[in-house]
């Protein structure tokens, strides 16, 4: 029995030895600047207060770049897609409002469970998307 409780005792403490943090190394450390990078690659602004018809654009535009739909919620305008041609990218995409005249657009791609950081994919997505808000525009005029 006192064997069995001194080899518990060694195992929990082995076990939480593997899962220290460095005190140089925050828990909920961003990366500083190039955590702003990023955030500024994935938001963009768009004059427009037309949240349905941002949503729309959105979808179409996930869509036309081989993204197929895994949930939508226009309440949280919220949507998630998933890339699956060569290797699998997910992105969520949020729009809401910012300030009486504008919405906000941001989008998280990712790879497996990280993060990117490559502009390309968010260049890409913002292009189209412009695109498709400005061709949405004339075309209701």
């Amino acid at each position: 029995m006192r064997r069995g409780l001194i080899a518990l005792v060694l195992c929990a403490a082995f076990s939480c030895v593997g899962c220290a943090v460095q005190a140089h190394e925050g828990v909920l450390d961003t990366g500083g600047e190039s955590q702003l990078k990023l955030r500024q690659m994935q938001t963009r602004h768009f004059d427009t207060t037309d949240k349905q018809k941002l949503m729309e654009c959105v979808l179409a535009t996930l869509q036309d770049l081989g993204f197929v739909i895994d949930s939508a919620s226009y309440e949280l305008g919220t949507v998630s897609a998933t890339k699956l041609s060569g290797y699998q990218i997910k992105m969520t995409v949020n729009a809401f409002p910012r300030g009486k005249t504008q919405m906000t657009v941001r989008a998280n791609a990712q790879y497996q469970m990280y993060p990117i950081q490559d502009p390309q994919p968010y260049q890409q997505f913002f292009d189209a998307l412009s695109k498709s808000l400005f061709l949405q525009a004339n075309l209701d005029e």
